[in-house]
């Protein structure tokens, strides 16, 4: 009985999620309370909330472009299970779920070929510490940070070269002075295009 409602709200969700996005905090902002992620859209907490808002609640995360492996199985479970189980998804099994997948992504940005030492080493700190608000912390600042760090160092190369060109060496100035953004794009297209 539980699969054809399941099914529904899930179809449902995929029709609205461009409206649902626009009105729920950004993948990038600061870490929220899942709880409070999950009722953005009803401002009603998780203990009020009736079976076919819970559902609702969860079908919406699920349907998020962000939401990985681990996410999405748990979610699925609790719309298996009773409304308990989905009301402690809502409250605490979101965050954990979240943590395990922002573990996962954590350890494939180590595994690229560009992640320098100071993503690394980051990216160690944060898998070590493994509390959930510090996973995600360093995927939506401390990696940004971590990055133009080593882009830093890239172009400090570039400019500590004596084979460098007078216009490779003036572009590398003007990056090095420039936002984290400004430096990754130096180091993947800018150099080249000089």
């Amino acid at each position: 009985m539980r699969r054809p409602t399941r099914a529904a709200l899930l179809l449902a969700t995929a029709a609205l999620t461009p409206a649902l996005l626009l009105t729920t905090p950004a993948f990038a902002s600061a870490p929220a309370a899942p709880a409070t992620v999950a009722t953005a859209a009803t401002d009603t907490p998780v203990d009020e909330m009736t079976e076919t808002e819970l559902s609702f609640a969860i079908s919406r995360i699920m349907a998020q472009p962000s939401s990985g492996r681990g996410v999405k199985r748990e979610a699925s479970k609790a719309l298996d299970g009773t409304v308990d189980d989905m009301r402690n998804f809502l409250k605490t099994g979101y965050r954990l779920a979240l943590a395990e997948d922002d573990a996962v992504a954590i350890s494939r940005i180590m595994g690229l070929p560009s992640s320098g030492r100071g993503v690394k080493r980051e990216a160690n700190k944060a898998l070590d510490d493994g509390t959930p608000e510090v996973l995600r912390a360093f995927l939506e600042t401390g990696y940004r940070l971590a990055q133009a760090e080593d882009d830093r160092v890239a172009v400090g190369r570039i400019l500590a070269n004596p084979k460098t060109s007078p216009a490779l060496f003036a572009a590398a100035q003007r990056a090095m002075d420039g936002t984290p953004e400004e430096l990754r794009y130096f180091i993947e297209v800018g150099q080249y295009e000089v």
